[in-house]
């Protein structure tokens, strides 16, 4: 009788895991990091575009100061260039909304530090602003205040295309 409860067993536990199995969703969750707006950046799908990550801060007067700039960029160049803005204070939800529209930022906010995935340690200086190249690559740091100028030189020095089988 006993082989029997085992056999019973085995069955009922090979049952319950192909249920498990049936029951797991097919699709991932989609990979990237959440906006502010609820949407979701996924770094693989920006190839082909410059990528600039502010660090910025409400307190940081430097950073009120680029935050023009880096609006105007992101106008300028729509489709080229991506800014994307990340609160160095880790704030989020309606304040990190509340701090971003008081500054006048209008490029996308991201809820999570992406710095990690690029590499980059941080400099501890504000505002911070990550370049990220065509290829996905990371380039350099920019430290301090930028101008519309000095963006549009970064955004120049980079390759314009990239390299054929990347």
């Amino acid at each position: 009788m006993s082989f029997c409860k085992k056999r019973a067993g085995t069955l009922f536990l090979s049952v319950l895991l192909l249920a498990a199995v049936a029951c797991t969703p097919d699709e991932e969750p989609p990979p990237g990091y959440e906006t502010l707006d609820g949407s979701r950046i996924d770094f693989s799908r920006l190839l082909g575009k410059v990528v600039l990550i502010n660090y910025w801060a409400e307190w940081c007067t430097p950073c009120r100061q680029e935050i023009p700039a880096l609006n105007a960029l992101q106008e300028e160049f729509s489709g080229q260039v991506v800014v994307l803005g990340v609160n160095f204070d880790g704030v989020t939800g309606d304040e990190l909304r509340e701090q971003a529209d008081k500054m006048g930022i209008t490029f996308a906010q991201l809820t999570q530090d992406p710095r990690a995935v690029f590499d980059a340690t941080p400099s501890g200086v504000l505002p911070e602003t990550l370049v990220i190249d065509r290829r996905g690559k990371f380039q350099q740091v920019l430290l301090g205040p930028q101008s519309v100028r000095s963006l549009r030189h970064v955004v120049a020095s980079l390759p314009e295309e990239m390299a054929v089988g990347e």
